[in-house]
């Protein structure tokens, strides 16, 4: 099955209805499918089929999604970008993945120009602009496109629909091949998990470029026939005030965004009005055991924590009644799902200890592109290992809890963030010797990148500040270093 044509499907059924409603401007389910379908007659003019690859980079606005759900229907592969990537990161996401076509707008063309119009097998499609050398108009594109086009869905099921990069140990980013199988299985056990029905309001304002955002948030809500109420950015104020005023249900958020949350209402003498709202789910990051109680102490809810990754979508979550859900828990694995726990000999450890979690799954994506020695580490006999520790608890039915992590990762604001990947970037200057990033814990964003680093003896009177600012040319901003500390010698 085609993820598209699924959703194809549902705005049938709504036609009339409200599917997303961003920033004020509301598209109903069949308004919504036509642009998508638009979209996929654009792309199949431009030679975009089964099996090719198309790279979105753009900050969140409405054509993310026409495109992507355009690029599923012709049989191509979605590969986000996030928008606050550097050029040499994009330059490299292009390359990798054998992307044929760029849709982004001027100001991130401009910053890459160089990088990209060197990658001669990639056309370059602008949102917002005119044509120009290197890169052509996308609306221009439109407006010639004819109008006796018919959507084929030509790949499904095991094809791969989405090719999303995550940070690698050894430095260089892995393409995770995501199917259309993984994404409808997903969408379909969280769905019953969630009890996600049309009568649901989800207020959205996670990155689009993000597995959270499109394929949890977005995807599930346009299947499920609910509605979208969508912010470019998110700001608290002004989601508890959505909350109230648009009347909705369903909530998904990163901790960081919970926090910020928390601090806003502290400060508002009247509380929002949420008797509209079901539930309040959280992802991306471990939630703190007093971030938990603080949220149900303030607003009443008890917030609904899920896991996931990349690789896997989601893969556990709370249960939907309140009663169900604790605070450190991720819950119990979806339908579909098993989880092991296993210890450094490969078998599985006693009930309440800890291991490594081991999962496996109509949800677990096919491997790596272009790696198949980094897929083959990732998998025993059919199973797929997550680097997560944690352990089941046999009191509660099998209660998954994770603990920490059996890989290097840090975790801040949501995203992942590999220690080696900044290491190789500040290892890049001239000045430095050696280096070591590491997460430490940070209120609002879990845990914050910061590093040390070893000067060449020439070299020691360079400053922090100037190093910090060659990893803002090279890095997306969130893998920045916050701080760093020069040091005579790295630990040992």
């Amino acid at each position: 099955m085609n993820l598209a044509r699924l959703l194809a499907e549902t705005a049938r059924k709504h036609a009339g209805k409200p599917a997303v409603v961003f920033e004020g401007t509301s598209y109903t389910f069949g308004a919504f499918d036509r642009e998508v379908e638009r979209y996929a007659a654009m792309l199949h003019a431009e030679g975009v089929g089964k099996g090719s690859c198309v790279a979105i980079q753009l900050p969140k606005r409405m054509e993310v999604l026409f495109l992507h759900f355009a690029i599923l229907s012709v049989g191509a592969i979605t590969l986000p970008l996030n928008p606050s990537f550097r050029a040499e990161e994009v330059e490299y996401f292009l390359s990798d993945s054998g992307s044929s076509l760029f849709v982004t707008d001027e100001q991130r063309f401009a910053s890459a120009e160089s990088e990209v119009r060197g990658l001669r097998e990639v056309r370059t499609l602008l949102v917002d602009g005119a044509e120009r050398e290197g890169a052509d108009s996308l609306p221009e594109r439109l407006a010639r496109t004819s109008k006796g086009f018919s959507r084929a869905y030509p790949a499904g099921d095991d094809d791969v629909a989405l090719l999303c990069y995550t940070s690698g140990t050894t430095g260089r980013s892995k393409g995770a091949m995501i199917t259309h199988r993984n994404l409808v299985s997903n969408m379909l056990s969280l769905e019953a998990a969630w009890e996600w029905t049309t009568a649901d309001v989800l207020f959205h304002a996670l990155p689009l470029f993000h597995v959270h955002g499109l394929n949890v948030a977005a995807q599930g809500s346009l299947y499920a026939g609910s509605t979208l109420i969508m912010h470019e950015k998110f700001e608290a104020g002004r989601a508890w005030r959505a909350l109230e005023e648009e009347r909705c249900t369903l909530f998904m958020g990163v901790p960081t965004m919970y926090q910020r949350l928390m601090n806003e209402w502290e400060k508002r003498e009247r509380k929002p009005d949420l008797r509209a709202m079901r539930v309040f789910i959280s992802g991306s990051a471990p939630l703190t055991d007093n971030l938990f109680h603080q949220f149900e102490s303030a607003t009443g809810f008890r917030i609904l924590e899920r896991y996931g990754m990349t690789e896997t979508g989601m893969i556990a979550s709370n249960l939907i009644d309140p009663a169900e859900r604790k605070a450190k828990s991720v819950g119990y694995p979806l339908a579909g799902v098993t989880v092991r726990v296993v210890g450094e000999d490969g078998s599985d450890v006693p009930p309440g200890d800890v291991g490594e979690v081991w999962i496996r799954g109509d949800n677990v994506f096919r491997g790596y592109r272009g790696m198949p020695g980094k897929t083959e580490e990732s998998f025993v006999k059919g199973w797929f290992r997550t680097g997560d520790l944690g352990y089941q608890d046999p009191e509660d039915r099998g209660r998954l809890y994770l603990v920490g992590r059996a890989k290097e990762l840090i975790i801040t604001g949501g995203y992942n963030v590999y220690p080696k990947e900044v290491e190789t970037i500040l290892e890049s200057h001239e000045a430095v010797k050696e280096s070591a990033a590491v997460g430490l814990p940070d209120e609002e964003f879990g845990e914050k990148v910061v590093a040390v680093v070893v000067l060449k003896e020439e070299k020691d009177s360079l400053l922090p500040e100037a190093l910090i600012e060659h990893c803002k040319r090279r890095l997306a901003s969130y893998k920045c270093p916050k701080q760093i500390a020069i040091v005579a010698e790295l630990p040992r």
